[in-house]
């Protein structure tokens, strides 16, 4: 018999983890680590995130956002 075992298990409500060991002699002291398992997360750009915001991307160029900045500052001496 092995001394050493792999579990994966869920926390369970109220933050609750359950490990069963039978084979292992009762009253036997065991060491316990726990790790969380990372979440995968998709990375995406920011161009990505903004394309699906109601709108889109409002500028597709640096030459759109002095356009736009330069015909605001025209309706102002309006």
């Amino acid at each position: 018999m092995s001394n050493t075992r792999k579990l994966r298990t869920k926390v369970q409500q109220g933050g609750r983890i359950e490990v069963c060991a039978p084979d292992f002699p009762v009253g036997q002291e065991v060491d316990v680590t726990l790790q969380l398992k990372p979440i995968d997360i998709e990375r995406r750009s920011v161009l990505e995130i903004l394309a699906e915001c109601p709108g889109g991307v409002l500028f597709k160029s640096i030459d759109d956002v002095d356009s736009f900045i330069r015909n605001e500052r025209e309706s102002w001496d309006r």
